[in-house]
């Protein structure tokens, strides 16, 4: 079985980061332009959050926020794990599946340098996971 890192399911990323002062009208055009599904929110650089099309139902049109008058820092997901990007790919398939999130990002030296979504994954981790889910269940 091929065992790849972060940097191998992740390459050349062009990451869509806003500052939290951006509203949520302002995330989901350039979610929608870009025909992705987070926003990584910064502040000075740093990640401080991550904004999903998730959010964006349930943290704002379910509730009923306006959009435009709605700041990321409001209806972001601030507990965030992240992944630094030495690791091995399945463990980062293996925490956002424990997790029940669909985006990691991956951080070294405190600097964001690319976000793993599960599309990122090939079918072989995901059978890896099914594995040990089933040896656990077993035991």
């Amino acid at each position: 079985m091929m065992r790849r890192v972060v940097p191998d399911v992740v390459s050349n990323q062009d990451l869509l980061t806003l500052p939290k002062t951006a509203t949520v009208e302002q995330a989901a055009m350039c979610m929608a332009e870009r025909h992705v599904r987070s926003v990584l929110v910064v502040d000075s650089d740093k990640l401080v959050g991550v904004f999903t099309g998730t959010d964006l139902i349930e943290r704002v049109i379910a509730v009923g926020k306006g959009p435009q008058a709605t700041v990321l820092a409001e209806v972001m997901s601030t507990s965030l794990e992240t992944i630094a990007p030495d690791r091995p790919a399945i463990e980062a398939l293996r925490m956002m599946q424990e997790g029940g999130f669909r985006h990691l990002p991956v951080v070294q030296n405190s600097k964001l340098v690319a976000v793993l979504s599960r599309r990122d994954f090939i079918r072989e981790e995901e059978d890896e996971i099914d594995l040990e889910e089933k040896l656990w269940e077993e035991m």
